[in-house]
């Protein structure tokens, strides 16, 4: 990622309605598959970047947020509260020992053209899991979407939910959920992506879609997305802009 998103990602990912909506996702599927244990868990948020899930994952345990850029975490370390440590590091060699955790997170991070190796990241993410300990992943979808916002966010590709469920058992997981999501707004999006590339003239700098959005149409887009959360711990969607899945570590 360019150094100006991290700046961008860090001053938005608190109040941006794809933000908030993916944290509310997140939430109701830890409140439907973790067991009751907060004080005593331990977990991972690997590739935490500015530390916009900080907050969120440390209702469920003490949080350890890992990242490979030292410029994420120093944005990261101002949100940083009692119970959470932050390391620098790869998901291809993270820092601790075996089965530390009882829970590893990865929110849109094995789609990063530095995780060379995805299934490699998966089994890195298992070794430090303790046994039946849980996995959440969410990423970007469906390769008609690619776009600028990948290209500055240096994106190697979009996942496919079977490419996903079968990545996951290569890794040793037993999948739980594993479903598209940002599925309400599909149309809306694919229609703001045609329109993007019949505009473009000639070569033009890659265009992130993290932006500030006016309150009104924000608050909108959050109530869509976030209609989500009550669906996806009992239902998988049949398509969207975005995957997410949790598994146990076999």
């Amino acid at each position: 990622m360019y150094p100006s998103e991290y700046q961008r990602l860090f001053e938005n990912e608190q109040h941006h309605w794809w933000f908030c909506a993916r944290r509310a996702i997140a939430r109701a599927l830890l409140d439907h598959y973790l067991p009751p244990a907060r004080g005593r868990r331990r977990i991972l948020d690997a590739g935490c970047g500015t530390g916009g899930n900080l907050a969120l994952l440390r209702r469920y345990g003490r949080v350890v947020g890992l990242d490979l850029s030292p410029l994420a975490l120093s944005l990261a370390h101002t949100r940083t509260t009692t119970g959470v440590t932050l390391t620098l590091g790869s998901l291809l060699a993270v820092p601790c020992a075996d089965e530390t955790f009882h829970l590893v997170t990865a929110f849109d991070v094995l789609y990063h053209q530095w995780v060379v190796d995805d299934v490699a990241a998966l089994v890195e993410l298992r070794r430090v899991l303790k046994p039946g300990g849980l996995l959440l992943v969410t990423d970007s979808a469906w390769r008609r979407l690619r776009s600028g916002h990948d290209e500055i966010n240096l994106a190697r590709e979009r996942y496919e939910v079977p490419e996903l469920r079968a990545r996951l058992h290569r890794a040793g997981f037993e999948p739980l959920r594993v479903s598209y999501a940002n599925s309400l707004l599909l149309p809306l999006i694919l229609a703001i992506r045609a329109a993007r590339r019949l505009t473009a003239r000639g070569w033009e700098w890659p265009r992130s879609d993290v932006a500030p959005v006016p309150a009104p149409l924000n608050k909108l887009l959050y109530g869509v997305y976030r209609s989500e959360a009550a669906l996806l711990p009992y239902v998988n969607l049949p398509r969207g802009s975005s995957v997410v899945a949790i598994a146990r570590r076999r």
